[in-house]
C-alpha cells in the first residue's frame, strides 16, 4: 500500500519530523490561498467535496519554467475527521490535453500538506535554427496544473475492519460493508477497470459474504495482493474534487538550463606587432577560435560584447584611463561613431556578412549566439545627431551627467527614455531585429537597472512578438526589487550576487534562495567572475579557488557562465577594486592558450558541462536540498529528480560536496536522509564521483575529506 494512501487527516498522528519544514528543501511560498471546487467544474470561490486550499507556487504572474523542467506543486486538503484523502497533480498543455498525472504525497499530515514534482512536456536541447525546432515551438506557451483530491473509502473501511476483526467486535457488519464497497468499486466508471479486474473485485466481495468460511479467510480475500494492486493503480474514489487550474508559462530550451561562454572577438586571433608597436586585433573571422574553444569545453551559448562601431569622443584607454592612446580600441559599450549606430558592424571586426558567417559556424558547432545590448551610446552615435533629445542635456546643450554618478563617463551617455520613449524603443527593437536576422537568438542587457523596467518590458514584448524564440539575460547586479521588476518585465535569466557569496552560511542561504519558489519568476545565472568582476576570493585562492567556484556555479543552479580567460586563472585585480587588472573592456587581450593545460581549469569546465548534460537533476531550479555538514568549510547539497520525470525511467540524484577553503584540507560528516531520494532507509548505497570515477559506499552519515591540492569537491551520482 503506498505511503500517500496511508496518510490520513486527524486519524494520523503528527510527528515532529513531519510537522516542520526546514530550509533543507527549497521554499514553498504560502503567501496567498487558492480555494477550489469539484471536479465537474472549477471556480475560485467555492469548495468541492474536499476543500483544496493554499495551492503553490504563488505568483503575481504565471510561474515560468523551461520545457520539461522539474517543478514542485503543493496544496492543503481539508475534509472532516476520520476520512482518508488522496490526491494527484494533473498537468495539461496549452490545448487542454492532459500530459501528466502524478500521485501526490502527504508530507505534513498535521497541516495536510500534499506535494508532488511534475514537468510540462519533455526536456529538449533543440534550438531555433535546428530541424526539430517546430515540434518544440508547438509545446511552448501557457500550461496548467490542477490538484485533484478524493476520499479513499477502501482505506477507511480497511482500518475499521481490521480493528473489528482483531477485537472480534461487530465483525459481520464490517465484512458486509466491505462486500458492498467492493461491488460499488467494481461498477464505478471512474476506476476504468477491465472486465477481469471487475471480476476480481466481485469474487472478493462474494468471499466476504461467504459465512461458510472463517473470518480470517473472508477478510483475507479483501486484502489480497490482487485487490491491493488494484487499490494502488485504480482506486475507488469518492467526492472527487479539482482545484482551479494554476497557469505555468513554459519557455523554450535554454531559458533555464544553459552554460554561457563570454568572449571578446577582438581578442581572438589578436597578436602583438612589436615592429609597429601595437596589438593587432582579431576579427569576427578569427573569433571562430573562441567558438571552437567554447564548444570543446561543452558550453551552450557564446556571448559577445557589442560589435558595433566605437565612438571617438572621450574614448577610454587601458584600465579605463580618461585619455586613450593612439591604438587603444576603446570600450565597445560606447556604441556608435561616424561608421554607424548599434545596428552596424565595427569595420575593425568585419561586415554583416562576417556576422552571418560567425553565427552559422556557431550553429554548426551547436552553439547559440548572444550579443550584449548597451543603452549607453557614444556622443558620436548617429542617433544622437538625429535625435539630440534622446540624451539629457545641460542648459548649454552639452550632455548632462547621468542620474547615477557611478555611471558618469565622457565616452558614453545614457539614453533618456523620458524624452522620447516611443522613438527610442522603436530604434532598439529595430536594432535587435537586425541582429536576430543575422542569426543572434539571445541578448544580454548591460546594466539594465539604469533604465525603466517599463522600457525593457516594451522592448522585450515587441521583439518577441516578431521573434518569440529570443531570450534575454539581465546583467542586473542591483537591488532585489529592481531585479524582480526586470524579471517580470520579461528577462529570461538574471546575473546575481553569487560572485560575492563565499562563506558556507552565505552560500547555503543563496543556494536556498536561488532554488526557491522565487525561481518561478527570476532565473539566477551563476558567474564566478566576468570581464568586469574579479572578487577577492578568486584573487586570494589561486587555482583551487577557480575550481571551487566553477563547481559551485555549474551545479548550484541550472544556468551558469564563465568569461574567457578563466581557464588561465587570470586573478590580478586593479588595486582597491574587485575588478580585473587591465580589463578587456578597454584593451585587446593577447592570450597564450597553449598554457591552459597546466592549470587544469579548462579540463574541469569540460567535465562539469558533461556532467550537467548527463544528469537531468541539474536542469531544475526546484529540486535542491542542503545537507548537514558540521565543518564550517564543507558545503554539501543534493539535487534529485524522481524516476517518473527522467527519460530513462530511472531516478537521478547528484550529491555535491565542496571544500570552500582554497588553502587547507577539511574533513566533515555529511548527513542525509536516503528516503528523501528514493533510497531504502538504513541501507548502504553506492555513489560514483563524476569528476574522478572513484566509487564510495554511503549511508545516512558519511565521512568526507577534501584537500585543495587533490580534490576540491566531489560531484557524486547515486547508483541504483
Amino acid at each position: 500500500m503506498t505511503e500517500q494512501k496511508k496518510a490520513t487527516t486527524a486519524a494520523t498522528t503528527t510527528t515532529a519530523a513531519n510537522t516542520t519544514t526546514s530550509r533543507k528543501r527549497t521554499t514553498r511560498s504560502k503567501a496567498a490561498a487558492t480555494v477550489s471546487t469539484a471536479s465537474v467544474h472549477t471556480a475560485t470561490n467555492s469548495f468541492g467535496r474536499i476543500a483544496i486550499v493554499d495551492v503553490t507556487p504563488h505568483s503575481e504572474t504565471p510561474a515560468r519554467v523551461e520545457l520539461g523542467e522539474q517543478f514542485h506543486v503543493s496544496a492543503q486538503l481539508a475534509a472532516e475527521q476520520g476520512l482518508t484523502l488522496a490526491a494527484t497533480a494533473i498537468v495539461r498543455n496549452p490545448r487542454g490535453k492532459e500530459t501528466m498525472r502524478r500521485t501526490m504525497t502527504c508530507t505534513n499530515p498535521g497541516l495536510s500538506r500534499w506535494e508532488a514534482d511534475v514537468q510540462a512536456g519533455q526536456p529538449s536541447d533543440a534550438r531555433p535554427w535546428q530541424s526539430g525546432w517546430s515540434a518544440v515551438k508547438r509545446q511552448l506557451g501557457d500550461w496548467t496544473v490542477s490538484i485533484e483530491a478524493w476520499l479513499d473509502p477502501y482505506d477507511v473501511w480497511l482500518k475499521q475492519a481490521k480493528t473489528a476483526v482483531d477485537a472480534h467486535d461487530d465483525v459481520e457488519n464490517m465484512l458486509n460493508a466491505g462486500a458492498t464497497l467492493l461491488r460499488r468499486w467494481a461498477s464505478t466508471r471512474d476506476a476504468h477497470l477491465t472486465a477481469s479486474e471487475r471480476s476480481t473485485l466481485k469474487k472478493a466481495a462474494d468471499t466476504l459474504d461467504d459465512r461458510a468460511l472463517s473470518v480470517v479467510e473472508r477478510f483475507a480475500a479483501a486484502t489480497g495482493d490482487d485487490v491491493v494492486a488494484l487499490y494502488e493503480a485504480k482506486p475507488l474514489r469518492d467526492g472527487v474534487s479539482e482545484s482551479a487550474p494554476r497557469t505555468f508559462h513554459v519557455e523554450r530550451p535554454a531559458s533555464s538550463f544553459t552554460a554561457w561562454y563570454d568572449f571578446f572577438p577582438r581578442s581572438e586571433g589578436a597578436a602583438d606587432d612589436d615592429a609597429a608597436g601595437f596589438t593587432r586585433p582579431g576579427t569576427l573571422a578569427t573569433a571562430v577560435s573562441g567558438l571552437e574553444r567554447a564548444a570543446a569545453e561543452g558550453f551552450d551559448t557564446v556571448c559577445l560584447p557589442p560589435i558595433s562601431p566605437i565612438g571617438v569622443t572621450g574614448r577610454r584607454g587601458r584600465n579605463g584611463a580618461a585619455h586613450a592612446g593612439a591604438h587603444d580600441p576603446g570600450s565597445p559599450y560606447a556604441v556608435g561613431s561616424a561608421d554607424g549606430a548599434a545596428d552596424s558592424v565595427d569595420p575593425a571586426l568585419g561586415t554583416m556578412d562576417d556576422v552571418r558567417a560567425f553565427t552559422a559556424k556557431a550553429h554548426e558547432l551547436g552553439l547559440e549566439v548572444a550579443f550584449d545590448v548597451s543603452l549607453f551610446v557614444s556622443p558620436d552615435n548617429p542617433w544622437i545627431a538625429k535625435h539630440p533629445q534622446w540624451v539629457r542635456r545641460k542648459a548649454d546643450g552639452t550632455p548632462a551627467a547621468p542620474l547615477d554618478p557611478q555611471a558618469k563617463r565622457d565616452d558614453m551617455v545614457p539614453l533618456d527614455f523620458d524624452a522620447d520613449p516611443d522613438g527610442i524603443v522603436k530604434a532598439i527593437v529595430h536594432t535587435l531585429d537586425v541582429w536576430v536576422k543575422a542569426g543572434v537568438t539571445a541578448f544580454r542587457a548591460v546594466e539594465p537597472y539604469r533604465w525603466p523596467a517599463q522600457a525593457w518590458q516594451r522592448i522585450i514584448e515587441q521583439t518577441r512578438h516578431t521573434h518569440p524564440e529570443v531570450l534575454f539575460l539581465a546583467e542586473s547586479f542591483t537591488a532585489p526589487a529592481m531585479m524582480g521588476a526586470l524579471s517580470r518585465a520579461g528577462f529570461t535569466q538574471s546575473d546575481c550576487y553569487f560572485p560575492w557569496r563565499n562563506t558556507k552560511r552565505e552560500l547555503e542561504e543563496y543556494l536556498f534562495e536561488a532554488n526557491s519558489d522565487a525561481a518561478y519568476t527570476q532565473h539566477d545565472t551563476f558567474w564566478p567572475s566576468t570581464h568586469r568582476i574579479l572578487t577577492d576570493y578568486l584573487r586570494d585562492n589561486g587555482i583551487a579557488g577557480y575550481a571551487i567556484r566553477a563547481v559551485l556555479a555549474a551545479t548550484g543552479v541550472p544556468s551558469w557562465g564563465i568569461a574567457s580567460g578563466y581557464e588561465l586563472v587570470e586573478n590580478k585585480q586593479q588595486p582597491g577594486t574587485q575588478m580585473p587588472e587591465d580589463p578587456e573592456e578597454y584593451e585587446i587581450r593577447v592570450r597564450d592558450w597553449s598554457q591552459a593545460g597546466k592549470y587544469g581549469i579548462a579540463e574541469l569546465l569540460t567535465s562539469l558541462n558533461a556532467i550537467r548534460k548527463r544528469h537531468p537533476a541539474v536542469r531544475s531550479y526546484h529540486n535542491l536540498t542542503i545537507l548537514d555538514s558540521p565543518d564550517a568549510n564543507i558545503l554539501a547539497f543534493a539535487r534529485h529528480t524522481p524516476a517518473e520525470l527522467t527519460a530513462d525511467g530511472k531516478p537521478d540524484t547528484l550529491i555535491v560536496v565542496v571544500n570552500l577553503d582554497g588553502h587547507e584540507a577539511h574533513q566533515s560528516m555529511i548527513r542525509l536522509d536516503p528516503t528523501a531520494f528514493g533510497l531504502p532507509a538504513g541501507e548502504p548505497f553506492t555513489v560514483v564521483d563524476e569528476l574522478t570515477g572513484r566509487t564510495f559506499t554511503w549511508t545516512n552519515d558519511n565521512y568526507v575529506s577534501l584537500a585543495p591540492w587533490a580534490d576540491v569537491a566531489h560531484v557524486l551520482s547515486v547508483k541504483r
